[in-house]
């Protein structure tokens, strides 16, 4: 690196220091409330699910008294409390958001950020969304500069990208210089984390991964306003992240993607909502599942075998080990399986959250005929621009139908209707609160930009 060079941290910094909303396309303004209205009404969701009322009462046996909202649950807590508590609300269905060729749920991590600092700065809603938009930008690219790397070596990217992320979010809702910023990822270096080993049993911890890089991000941003020293390299340095995380395969990344079409290309646009509560890897083949199902009127006893194609870089997260993905033994182990979600889609003709309880779980249709349902890596795969998918059905009586989708529902031109997007919201909203209520949030959160202080928005929430 020459001394003409900018270090990635130095060039994030300096596009967070000098954001301006006034200079933000107004589509992009009105993609980043659709993306929170999302967020939120999944949070409200989540507060009924048993993990989150453990999560919550971990959190609460900390026993320090707070005034920062947690969505959903009516309550609040402590400063960085509240932030990973919302964070695991958010994620904890995996319903949320994905950018794409990030593979990360930036939501998830940045929104909670920017709720917990804006209600310690008495920040606008014009500055919450601004932040929100800027965490979002840079998750996004430090996500992309690894090309989906991240899952091959068994780490979670959200949690990582999101608390340098974070960090800058919370740098500049508490105005830090640009120079305290670039310090704040240097900090966030020692901080960023989370790891795949839920795979493998259904454990909870990748729900709460978010939630940790917003509570990261803010003690990074604090130790950086307190004058504590980082390393001015944390993206290519030596031990840098990306060396230091995927070691012999770090070869492909592309550091310049770190910082391209930086107030230029809006990486919010490219943000998918998501139609289906479970790992975005798997959405394309229970599309074209549903499809088929429909269309032939399928029923399980028909079936012979089933093939689902997906990209080779996501067959460790949502297909192997093979014999675990055909057997799920709980709800988030299902969220996880290609195998048992194309199965339920056959049989289901749908696939929701109901989907996830209990009694689907036991279904023996489902359970046998998932055990029939193998996979093949995609070698007309658009990832990851595309998380592609195309499923192979062959029936006792010889007959064989396929369908392939190219561009999974949710992508960047392939969008959620608006009212696509109000309808699930209502629906996630359903779970914990009236309709009325609903709409208020929905009113306000769709106006942010408005509001004079984060309390015109935390009275609604």
């Amino acid at each position: 690196m020459t001394l003409q060079q900018k270090t990635i941290s130095a060039e994030l910094a300096n596009f967070v220091f000098n954001f301006d909303l006034s200079e933000v396309p107004a589509d992009v303004q009105e993609k980043a409330t659709q993306l929170i209205l999302d967020g939120t009404g999944i949070a409200y969701a989540s507060s009924q699910y048993e993990f989150s009322k453990i999560g919550l009462n971990a959190i609460r046996a900390f026993d320090e008294p707070g005034k920062h909202i947690v969505l959903g649950t009516g309550e609040k807590l402590a400063y960085r409390d509240a932030a990973l508590a919302n964070g695991l609300l958010i994620h904890g269905l995996d319903f949320d958001d994905t950018h794409v060729a990030g593979v990360v749920h930036m939501t998830s991590a940045v929104w909670p950020c920017v709720l917990a600092v804006a209600e310690k700065t008495n920040a606008s809603g014009a500055d919450m969304l601004a932040a929100y938009i800027a965490g979002m930008e840079v998750g996004a690219r430090i996500g992309m500069v690894a090309k989906g790397a991240f899952h091959q070596v068994g780490h979670h990217p959200t949690g990582i990208a999101g608390a340098f992320a974070c960090s800058l979010v919370a740098g500049m809702l508490m105005k830090l210089t640009e120079e305290q910023m670039v310090m704040a990822q240097g900090i966030a270096l020692s901080m960023a984390s989370g790891n795949f080993e839920f795979l493998e049993d259904g454990a909870w911890t990748k729900r709460y991964h978010p939630g940790w890089a917003a509570v990261s991000g803010i003690m990074s941003a604090t130790f950086a306003q307190a004058g504590y020293v980082g390393p001015s390299q944390p993206y290519e340095g030596r031990f840098g992240l990306y060396k230091s995380h995927l070691t012999s395969i770090e070869s492909q990344c592309d550091y310049s993607l770190a910082t391209a079409g930086l107030n230029d290309v809006w990486e919010v646009m490219n943000v998918g909502i998501k139609p289906y509560p479970s790992c975005h890897f798997t959405h394309a083949v229970i599309d074209a599942t549903i499809l088929l199902s429909k269309q032939h009127s399928l029923t399980a006893d028909q079936i012979e075998s089933i093939t689902a194609l997906v990209p080779e870089e996501v067959v460790k997260t949502v297909c192997e080990p093979l014999a675990s993905k055909q057997s799920p033994t709980c709800a988030y182990d299902a969220q996880f399986s290609a195998p048992y979600l194309v199965a339920l889609a056959l049989v289901r003709h749908e696939f929701s959250l109901k989907d996830l309880e209990p009694e689907p779980l036991k279904d023996q249709v489902i359970l046998d005929l998932t055990k029939k349902v193998n996979y093949q890596a995609d070698p007309e795969s658009g990832f990851p621009t595309y998380y592609s998918g195309e499923v192979r059905i062959t029936l006792k009586d010889g007959r064989t139908f396929a369908q392939r989708e190219f561009k999974n529902r949710g992508c960047f031109d392939r969008p959620l209707a608006d009212a696509d997007i109000a309808d699930k919201f209502f629906q996630n909203c359903a779970m914990a609160i009236s309709k009325d209520k609903a709409e208020q949030i929905k009113t306000v959160i769709l106006n942010m930009k408005e509001c004079a202080s984060v309390e015109d928005l935390t009275a609604v929430l």
